[in-house]
């Protein structure tokens, strides 16, 4: 402290800076920015410049992408938008059928076949089973609810796939939506134009052609549709348009189809099989491969199962349990019976029709499984493995009515029918029809005439001379004896001295609706016919001489009417011979079969009629016959015309005859055949050599009588006057 007593000043920091004026106040100087490295600079100077043009590229890519995108999606939003204003109401579009169905009920009304496209009417997603909903939603598109048409996750699912397997992108695999498969079943909108397409099939191979641009319109038209209709609607669409095989257009007709419940009833394991059908449905149909659609249906319920739709213990259920066929589905009966009734009803009613038609007929369905097992028993146990031979059966009634049909060994529907298109030579299965000439002309069972050499001279080509079977003649023999043993040279005889003119007549009466031969081999069954056409002249001969014509249709009408549009109720046509004549041929008939060339066609305890028939070379046999109930035809043959090794009529076909008719009449009681009952077999009285006149020059028999007697003057105006009316 000082002692001045002033007291010094406080110490205090040398001011540094001056004080700011008012105006270096007012006015902050700006901040200085830390300037980088010159080299930084320039480097980062040269990579703007590198960049610039793609940064110019870039954005100039861009002004063209999003002004493409807008003008393509105003487009497509166009044609959705068009497409949208084209589509009908839900109702126009249910039943999509450009033609109708064809039900074939048997003689006892149950339905047993279906032709054409069956609709067992409309139905929507609301009203099946919920079982079928969700099995097809699980099997055909797991996100339907979830997308607007399209999926394109499925789509790209679908390109590695095709491409994987070394197909174009597009093709196999579509990865379609549900959606979009019903408007491939649309066909994109476009009708069927006939002028366009030859028929539907070719329309539906157009509508299922896939290319990029097809799978385009696909995607457009599925869009407007999700615009249009809501998820239900379009899933009720696709339910009653998909094909599911058999005929079956639709959910509700594949059901009654396969177990004969409507689609609101099926169970779990029925709607498996039936959205198993989905994929391929002629390959898993139950009604080809029962097993094959089994597996499919187990393939299903996983998917439904690891869905959420069913549990575990519901999806062991339906497997142990799998879906088994109704009885008219499982019998699936009478393929070439329905193809004839097909064939010969009015087109515009069964094959192109455009309504559902109702079809009675006189099928029987238990005599079509006994033909058709009797026809592979024979071949199972008496011809050799891998033979291609064939045969055919009809089973008739005696008034016509068609019971059974077998075409071929094989049940192919559409298939060749060997019983009602094969025109085959017959044989000595002609030769009742001879006979049955003579009888109706006044010769009996027991007339005689000579088995000798016999020539005939041919205008044109010459002598002729039949041979018989045995190469030998046994001189005189009654004509019961002559066609118990099928001898040839009596049935040229006959034919000869009656008349060829006759015999065709009396053929062409019966039912043989072919062109006969002109020459004497006439009697031989050197004509063609067909299996029907001969069961039928048979028949004629069982029901007293009367023609008839096969028939299988008895009853048509539409479906829900109930007065029909056309109808039979019989196939007699006019008298042909007399009963007389008849009763003593169904006789020499029966002859054939009790110890004659027929013989293994017997039936024990029942009584036989029949005829067999060899053609030259063996081409074909033949063995045409009957019971007091049942008129059976068998032929057998090579489509090719390749003779048959060792068959004769009376070998293989007869045992086809055989095994039908054992089948066809069990249970009936053994009716007597309608014929004459001679006390003794006819037996030939000797008689002289001059009273045997065989003259094939003159074409007349000299003896029409029985016991060989001398003509009287009475036979010789008869045979004048024969000559002179073709009597």
């Amino acid at each position: 402290m000082s002692k001045s007593g002033k007291r010094k000043p406080p110490l205090v920091a040398d001011r540094r800076y001056a004080k700011p004026t008012k105006a270096a106040a007012a006015k902050p100087k700006p901040r200085k920015r830390k300037s980088a490295p010159r080299k930084a600079q320039k480097k980062r100077g040269l990579l703007g410049i590198l960049l610039t043009p793609f940064r110019l590229l870039f954005r100039l890519i861009w002004g063209f992408a999003w002004r493409i995108t807008a003008v393509g999606a105003l487009l497509i939003g166009a044609a959705v938008a068009y497409t949208y204003t084209t589509l009908p109401d839900l109702e126009a579009l249910l039943d999509g059928r450009s033609r109708g169905s064809v039900t074939f009920l048997d003689g006892d009304g149950v339905v047993f076949a279906w032709r054409g496209d069956q609709f067992g009417g409309a139905i929507s997603a609301s009203s099946v089973a919920p079982a079928l909903k969700n099995a097809i939603v699980a099997t055909e598109d797991k996100r339907f609810y979830k997308h607007l048409g399209i999926s394109p996750r499925g789509v790209a699912s679908a390109i590695r796939i095709n491409m994987r397997e070394g197909r174009k992108p597009w093709q196999g695999h579509g990865g379609s939506t549900i959606t979009q498969q019903t408007a491939k079943l649309l066909c994109l909108g476009v009708a069927y134009d006939p002028t366009k397409w030859k028929n539907e099939t070719e329309y539906e191979a157009d509508c299922r052609r896939t290319t990029l641009t097809r799978k385009g319109k696909e995607a457009l038209f599925a869009l407007a549709m999700e615009a249009k209709y809501t998820k239900d609607e379009i899933l009720s669409i696709y339910m009653n348009r998909a094909y599911l095989g058999g005929g079956a257009r639709g959910f509700e007709a594949a059901s009654q189809l396969y177990f004969d419940k409507n689609a609101a009833t099926v169970g779990v394991p029925e709607a498996a099989m039936l959205a198993g059908l989905l994929k391929a449905p002629s390959s898993y149909a139950p009604t080809s491969n029962l097993q094959r659609a089994k597996d499919r249906a187990a393939t299903v319920l996983r998917l439904m199962r690891e869905q959420g739709y069913i549990t575990a213990a519901d999806e062991a259920a339906a497997n142990a349990n799998a879906a088994g066929l109704s009885k008219a589905a499982k019998a699936r009966a009478g393929d070439f019976f329905v193809d004839w009734v097909m064939d010969s009803a009015p087109s515009f009613l069964t094959r192109d029709t455009t309504e559902d038609v109702v079809i009675r007929t006189t099928f029987d369905a238990r005599l079509q499984t006994a033909a058709e097992e009797a026809l592979s028993h024979v071949f199972e146990t008496k011809v050799r493995a891998g033979s291609k031979a064939e045969a055919a059966i009809v089973v008739m009634s005696a008034d016509g009515a068609v019971r059974a049909m077998v075409g071929g060994r094989e049940k192919v529907t559409g298939g060749f029918n060997r019983a009602t298109a094969a025109k085959r030579q017959t044989g000595s299965a002609f030769k009742p029809f001879v006979y049955a000439t003579a009888m109706d002309l006044g010769f009996q069972y027991d007339s005689t005439v000579e088995d000798v050499p016999l020539t005939v001279d041919v205008p044109g080509s010459g002598p002729w001379t039949p041979k018989n079977y045995t190469r030998s003649h046994q001189g005189l023999m009654t004509l019961t004896d002559a066609l118990r043993q099928s001898v040839n040279t009596v049935a040229v005889s006959v034919s000869e001295a009656i008349g060829r003119d006759n015999v065709r007549d009396v053929a062409t009466r019966f039912g043989i609706d072919n062109k006969l031969a002109d020459g004497p081999a006439l009697a031989l069954g050197a004509s063609e016919s067909t299996l029907l056409e001969m069961t039928g002249a048979y028949a004629g001969i069982l029901n007293g001489g009367n023609a008839v014509e096969p028939y299988g249709l008895t009853e048509l009408r539409l479906k829900g009417d109930r007065d029909p549009l056309m109808g039979q109720e019989g196939g007699l046509g006019e008298r042909v011979i007399t009963p007389e004549a008849a009763r003593q041929l169904t006789y020499m008939m029966y002859r054939v079969v009790t110890d004659g060339t027929g013989t293994r066609a017997q039936l024990d305890g029942r009584e036989v009629a029949g005829k067999t028939g060899t053609t030259s070379a063996a081409k074909d046999a033949w063995f045409i016959g009957f019971t007091a109930d049942y008129v059976v035809g068998v032929w057998m043959g090579y489509d090719d015309n390749t003779p048959l090794s060792g068959v004769t009529g009376g070998g293989l076909p007869a045992d086809i005859w055989r095994e039908t008719m054992k089948r066809v009449t069990e249970g009936l009681p053994a009716t007597p055949l309608p014929m004459i009952r001679p006390a003794a077999p006819p037996t030939v009285r000797p008689v002289a050599p001059q009273r045997q006149v065989t003259t094939a020059r003159s074409g007349r028999l000299g003896d029409p009588n029985r016991n060989g007697r001398r003509p009287t003057t009475e036979d010789i105006i008869l045979d004048v006057l024969g000559r002179i009316f073709g009597n």
